[in-house]
Formats: C-alpha cells, structure tokens, sequence
C-alpha cells in the first residue's frame, strides 16, 4: 500500500471504532442511586432563544448563566436523582432581563446523559414593567467529563443551550 492510502485505512479504521468504543463504555446507571458528579456547584453560561413572556415574541437571542446548588441526593431512593436550587440571569434584547430561580431535579439515566426538571418562578424586567411569572423547562446534559457537560433546556419563555461546569 502507498503511505497516502494507509493514512487513509489508518483514519477510516480510528474514526469508525470511536463510536463503537464510546457505546461500549456507556451503561446504565439510572438504578445505581448517588451514582453521578459530585459537586456543590454546576456553573453553566448559555446562548438563550427567547420566544414568549419578557421576550413579546420576538424570538430574541441572547446570552445568560445558571447557577445550581446541589441540595440532596434526591427523591426518590431507589433511583439515581439529584436536587439543587438554580438562579440566573438571562440578557434580552431592549435592556430586558430574566432573573429564573427554580428547583433542579436530576435524573441520571447513563454514563454520559441525565435529564431533567425545573420548575421555578422569574422576575422580568422590561423598560415599562417588571413582572413575576411561572416558568417551567426540561432539559438534557451530555456529560463529556464528571466536570464538564453540554447541556440544553426548552421551555417557557426561552430555550437555552451552554456548557455546565460541575465544581
């Protein structure tokens, strides 16, 4: 073989096996309770889509940070779940503001991916008014490290998607 061919079976073959290797190390652990990071503090800057309530439609795009305390191990005993209180700060267009404090309940189903809840209460503020109104998301993580996660959540009023740093 010429070395530009085998550079090129040596790249196929390393590119094809990693996600083989990747599935292979990935097991459940959604029945293993108190299996997941072990952190005080998730930090998450993220981009924000808004789309309803302080955002009057406009689909305005925009940056915030969440910020989580780990509080418990969770609910539910026999299952891998976590509980922490989130607050943040999400930047709209036209000097507008989410400020969300909600509760976070993780649920870690596998190695890399857990999922959650939040369902909490916001203050927004506007240039004519400020007003409290109920929020709630889902959200999903890709945890690349016991440290590091891609996470994303949808819900009322945005959509947000950033990396959560677990300290």
């Amino acid at each position: 073989m010429t070395p530009p061919r085998l550079r090129a079976l040596f790249t196929t073959v390393v590119l094809a096996s990693l996600p083989a290797r990747a599935l292979a190390e990935e097991h459940s652990v959604i029945k293993d309770p108190g299996d997941h990071p072990r952190y005080v503090f998730e930090a998450e800057p993220h981009l924000t889509l808004g789309f309803a309530g302080p955002f009057d439609n406009s689909h305005t795009v925009g940056v915030g940070f969440r910020g989580t305390f780990h509080i418990a191990d969770g609910f539910v005993k026999r299952i891998n779940d976590s509980v922490g209180v989130g607050i943040g700060l999400d930047f709209a267009g036209d000097n507008r503001l989410l400020l969300p404090v909600v509760m976070q309940w993780n649920f870690w189903l596998s190695t890399h991916w857990s999922v959650f809840g939040e369902p909490g209460l916001a203050i927004q503020t506007a240039p004519a008014h400020d007003v409290i109104l109920p929020i709630l998301y889902v959200g999903g993580r890709y945890n690349f490290t016991d440290f590091i996660a891609l996470t994303m959540r949808i819900g009322f009023p945005d959509v947000t998607v950033g990396v959560s740093f677990f300290l």
